[in-house]
């Protein structure tokens, strides 16, 4: 890791820190001291990405109560012995998926996402992986995120264009377009493939 990647660690454990103080504590010159703490990783982060302060505060520091990391959903789809990929509005190419809403289970939310992005319905047959996805995903994200990877089968529905995804198309494991840095990596398209092909697949967790 290099001393940049260190300092975003840094910046992210003290958010965390600063969120949890202002949310527990009571004395208010504690709470004072908390919000520099935030002010200062906000400082940080915004260093390290470019990016405006007002910014980086407004991704970085709006939350209350005690930090969790996001949850998030992809769903493994095959065809062919190919796997189904949704390209973004970039021209990237993704596994279809996305954030969880705050009113849907795990199984839900692949189910609604897939059918936003790829026009399909699904039936979601086993859990392929759980991954600390900042370990994975080449993109800087201000909070941890955790993903939920779904081996799932189409049972109907076809492709339109859409808010979030321009096309869609199914890729063997060796003619793979090129995907989105912050939404996957080749490593768990491939990850995926070999859980497609072992019925006995023993689900990863990190």
């Amino acid at each position: 890791m290099n001393s940049k990647d260190i300092l975003i660690e840094w910046a992210k454990r003290l958010q965390s820190l600063a969120q949890a103080g202002l949310t527990y504590g009571k004395d208010k010159f504690d709470l004072e001291r908390y919000q520099e703490v935030r002010d200062i990783s906000a400082e940080m982060m915004a260093w390290k990405s470019n990016a405006p302060l007002k910014k980086v505060k407004s991704l970085f520091c709006n939350e209350i109560g005690y930090q969790t990391p996001k949850i998030a959903t992809r769903a493994a789809i095959f065809k062919d012995q190919k796997i189904l990929l949704v390209q973004e509005s970039d021209g990237s190419w993704s596994i279809p998926g996305g954030w969880c809403e705050v009113n849907l289970s795990v199984k839900e939310n692949v189910i609604k996402e897939v059918k936003e992005e790829a026009g399909i319905d699904i039936a979601v047959k086993r859990l392929i992986a759980i991954h600390d996805s900042n370990r994975h995903y080449k993109g800087m994200y201000p909070y941890g995120i955790t993903t939920v990877f779904l081996l799932c089968e189409s049972v109907g529905g076809s492709f339109m264009e859409n808010d979030e995804t321009i096309a869609s198309g199914y890729f063997a494991l060796d003619d793979l377009p090129k995907l989105s840095e912050d939404k996957g990596s080749k490593e768990q398209v491939e990850m995926c493939f070999n859980a497609y092909h072992d019925p006995n697949w023993q689900a990863e967790f990190e």
